[in-house]
């Protein structure tokens, strides 16, 4: 039987407009990269299971794409095993590796496992593809690339400020406008927890906290009220969620509402700290937002947390986001190694810019010029100086079967090649060559070292 022509879902094929702007993407991301002083590193697809398991809470675990062990592994797992309700006593007999779910994790055991080879601090930028078991959606696949940058072996909140101009720098550069860069801190988080007295149930709150913008105050007051919320702090929360005004107004009023709580007045202090090192001037036209209901889903971040929305008048979630997690290397033996990274999401970026029509003109041929082929007896002559263009450094090809003239130059349309060298009897004859520019249409005869010479322009 024939298989069905369908890519798997939560997964999309590319054509040739969508490599280049996603290339586009990438090489803006990069270039900023590159200028802030981070280096590239890669790692494997897959990871063993327990590298992964464990790292992203539960919710993170069940996404997790497990791979199967090669061979015949049941034969190595008793019909009890496999008939047992206890599916991660399943998992773990039939499956010892994983696709992974992100490049923070990855990188940490990197520099683990590289620590005598690293000079910290290490800063490092990586751009591969990641896979979640997750329902699609609108901006959400199962497989998608991220482009990460994180510093390891500081504790400096310089890091953080540098992060924050480093979104602006690739927003500023991609020229999408009106970006809001949102942060908070888990100190916070942990510090409202503690006030609202229900510090056992820290991560039951982030987890409704973080659905704000989907279900509104109300029914986040409801949610906490569930988890166990006793009505005498109720007051307290809803001043939380009703904290407004500017970026300083609002740590004030956290001031006030943590006096009780050590680790949330950390966290507003170390939020201080970083808004007073900001140039505002240099985030251009993206906004800094002090967030309260920002609390990330991860369950290693520690201190600051960011994510980024493109304006208001696109509804694709965050672009970009990140946070300081401490001590992510004990997950692997070394201690005492803090961190902090961010990560872009190229597919919402794209969807981002394709809306708004930002991206430059391009076409769909990595070709200059394409050499016709009407008459077999000339093929030489045409593979010679096709040959020569490209030695030339001139991306050149040539239409592989003799065909009508008219085919081959609708065909040169169709790729959207900006020249074709046409080759008749009378260039064949005098050594030349005839160049139509195939935007205005005109045409000239020329040799083949004044070809390069126009070529090259």
């Amino acid at each position: 039987m024939k298989a069905k022509a369908l890519t798997s879902k939560g997964t999309r094929d590319f054509n040739s407009i969508q490599v280049f702007k996603r290339d586009y993407i990438i090489n803006t991301i990069k270039s900023s990269f590159n200028k802030f002083g981070f280096s590239p590193i890669e790692t494997p697809s897959f990871e063993n299971t327990e590298t992964l398991l464990g790292k992203y809470g539960d919710e993170g675990d069940r996404l997790i794409f497990k791979i199967l062990k090669s061979g015949n592994f049941k034969k190595n797992i008793s019909d009890s095993t496999l008939l047992s309700d206890n599916l991660n006593l399943i998992s773990t007999n039939i499956s010892d590796k994983a696709l992974r779910y992100d490049l923070t994790i990855p990188f940490a055991r990197f520099v683990v496992q590289n620590q005598n080879e690293i000079n910290l601090p290490f800063k490092r930028y990586q751009i591969q593809l990641v896979w979640r078991a997750d329902r699609p959606q609108k901006g959400r696949f199962r497989e998608f690339l991220q482009c990460d940058a994180d510093v390891i072996g500081s504790k400096s909140l310089l890091q953080e400020v540098d992060f924050i101009h480093l979104f602006s720098d690739v927003f500023n550069s991609l020229k999408i406008p009106n970006c809001k860069i949102r942060i908070n801190h888990r100190k916070i988080l942990i510090g409202l927890s503690e006030v609202l007295n229900l510090k056992d149930e820290l991560v039951d709150l982030t987890v409704v906290l973080d659905k704000i913008d989907k279900i509104g105050n109300e029914k986040v007051i409801n949610e906490i009220i569930k988890i166990g919320l006793e009505e005498s702090l109720k007051p307290i929360l809803i001043d939380y969620l009703s904290i407004s005004g500017d970026f300083k107004s609002r740590l004030d009023s956290l001031k006030k509402l943590f006096k009780s709580s050590v680790i949330g007045l950390e966290g507003v202090s170390d939020l201080f700290s970083i808004y007073d090192l900001i140039i505002l001037d240099d985030l251009n036209s993206s906004e800094l937002i002090l967030d309260t209901s920002l609390a990330r889903g991860l369950s290693y971040y520690t201190g600051a947390i960011f994510e980024v929305n493109a304006s208001d008048d696109i509804d694709i979630g965050s672009i970009a986001a990140g946070g300081r997690y401490d001590d992510l290397t004990s997950l692997f033996g070394l201690n005492d190694v803090s961190g902090v990274g961010i990560s872009f999401g190229l597919d919402r970026i794209f969807i981002v810019m394709d809306s708004l029509n930002l991206f430059p003109k391009t076409n769909n041929s990595t070709i200059k010029v394409l050499f016709t082929n009407t008459n077999s007896k000339y093929i030489k002559y045409i593979t010679s100086a096709v040959s020569y263009l490209r030695k030339n450094n001139i991306n050149t090809d040539f239409y592989p079967d003799t065909n009508s003239l008219k085919k081959q130059l609708k065909y040169a349309n169709n790729i959207q090649v900006p020249y074709v060298v046409i080759v008749e009897e009378n260039e064949f004859e005098s050594s030349s060559f005839c160049l139509k520019n195939m935007s205005i249409g005109n045409q000239q005869v020329v040799s083949l070292e004044e070809l390069v010479k126009i070529l090259k322009k």
